[in-house]
């Protein structure tokens, strides 16, 4: 996943967003143990053994989604778009027959939650002069199935309403919209470039991984050859 979000991003902003994930995802995780033992009075709450890096690696999914969301792979038959879903209720079904789960679980959620929070308003852009992803194609409902978004929608105002204040008037202030239509170069177009960015590093990746086994192929017939 890391080989085809650097280029795109460049090493100095995946480096940044790994720092940045890392840290948010922890400081999550410490407060939610700090109130639940404050709630529950349990002392395993604050001693409990917790991998962070597993934030960051769902960060990766969610960056997927946002760069390639209707990339379909070859081996699991889905699109990009649903890694991180499908991610999150796996986890939350193993987690109810595996009594680790309370050590990768909670990182999970929060590097997800996180990673969306920076990329959809604090990711900054060198091609706009924006923050963040504000496309449809990314919203917060999208995690969810289409029938649920209905309801979704209007719990993810309220977060969108904290995050940006007034969100029609911070948007048009930020020159997300005016009037209501996109403005040239705004969201649907940087939206569309970035996923043929991210079509085109995937393909790369691709046809060089075919290239080098075609080379290993080669080279294995030719010591068969030799050994002969």
């Amino acid at each position: 996943m890391g080989k085809l979000l650097e280029p795109i991003w460049g090493s100095k902003e995946f480096l940044k967003f790994i720092f940045v994930i890392n840290f948010l995802t922890s400081v999550c995780v410490f407060i939610t143990a700090i109130a639940l033992y404050y709630i529950t009075r349990q002392e395993n709450y604050l001693y409990m053994p917790l991998s962070g890096f597993n934030g960051v690696l769902a960060g990766f999914l969610v960056g997927v989604k946002q760069i390639v969301p209707d990339q379909e792979l070859s081996l699991l038959k889905i699109k990009a778009k649903w890694l991180p879903s499908l991610m999150l209720l796996l986890s939350i079904a193993i987690s109810f027959f595996t009594p680790e789960s309370a050590t990768y679980l909670p990182t999970l959620i929060f590097g997800t939650y996180m990673s969306w929070i920076y990329l959809r308003y604090l990711q900054k852009k060198p091609e706009a002069k924006h923050r963040g992803d504000p496309s449809e194609d990314f919203a917060f409902s999208t995690f969810f199935p289409e029938f649920l978004r209905p309801i979704i929608d209007p719990i993810a105002s309220i977060f969108h309403w904290m995050l940006c204040g007034k969100s029609e008037a911070s948007t048009d202030a930020q020159g997300y919209t005016l009037g209501g239509a996109p403005l040239p170069g705004s969201d649907p177009i940087e939206a569309s470039r970035r996923r043929e960015r991210g079509a085109r590093a995937l393909e790369e990746r691709l046809a060089a991984e075919r290239l080098a086994d075609g080379k290993n192929s080669e080279e294995s017939q030719i010591d068969g050859a030799d050994n002969v």
